[in-house]
């Protein structure tokens, strides 16, 4: 028998920043297919490895659905590899969660906890028996790790994302070919956040001056570079061996 050599990963919020370079680099590699799912499509990502779902995050029961019905047409025996990356996030307006609508505090949870939390259950279910390597990647945050004013809701799906990953390798530990599972802090990188971050209104938002100190003093990493030391951690050999981890320790 020919052993298999594709790699599968599923990517979410694909379609920009960091999400869009991660993507960018594994549709390099020959072998790998690659499914983005993002609110809006990307087109620089158009290939024959990859395909791409136009789909709200914010809706996680349908789109949880949707992928377990997708790879449960496929053929596990074919693949070397299944990886889940749930990278999609999103900021609530800043300041106090007083000054946020109930939809908008909704939808970001949704999108940056109960999406990755429903995913995952569709992605260790529809791949249970396969016999590929099986591994789910959160991107977590510095913030989910150390509290920050302003920003309530996102502090609290990146802390409810490391514990879910912890809970989550426990119980892959419990099965043959368990899945491995880590919620990896990126490093700090420019983007869109950043720029809504030094954008705040510091009366709302005490840190504001810390954010534009790391933009004026060149700390912020590139999506591209922070791309590439993501997938380095993804594909070492401990990896899972932490389920809560930074790309900036060794």
């Amino acid at each position: 028998m020919v052993a298999a050599t594709r790699e599968l990963y599923i990517l979410t919020g694909a379609s920009r920043g960091m999400g869009a370079a991660i993507a960018r680099r594994l549709l390099a590699a020959p072998d790998a297919v690659v499914l983005c799912l993002s609110r809006q499509a990307n087109p620089a990502l158009a290939g024959t490895n990859c395909e791409q779902w136009a789909i709200d995050l914010a809706a996680p029961v349908e789109a949880a659905a949707r992928l377990g019905a997708w790879l449960a047409t496929h053929d596990g025996m074919s693949f070397a590899s299944a990886t889940l990356i749930n990278n999609a996030a999103t900021l609530t307006r800043i300041g106090g969660i007083e000054d946020c609508s109930d939809a908008e505090l909704s939808s970001a949870l949704r999108v940056g906890l109960e999406a990755p939390l429903l995913l995952s259950a569709a992605f260790l279910r529809a791949t249970r028996e396969w016999r590929a390597v099986r591994r789910v990647l959160n991107i977590s945050s510095g913030l989910g790790r150390r509290a920050m004013a302003g920003q309530a809701p996102y502090c609290a799906t990146k802390a409810g994302m490391d514990h879910l990953s912890r809970a989550l390798a426990l119980d892959e530990a419990r099965h043959p070919n368990g899945a491995k599972v880590v919620s990896l802090a990126p490093g700090v990188i420019d983007t869109d956040m950043q720029v809504a971050l030094r954008s705040g209104d510091p009366a709302g938002f005490p840190e504001q001056a810390n954010f534009i100190a790391l933009k004026e003093k060149g700390q912020l990493t590139s999506p591209d570079d922070a791309a590439a030391r993501v997938l380095a951690y993804l594909n070492r050999a401990d990896f899972g061996v932490n389920p809560v981890a930074d790309v900036r320790e060794p």
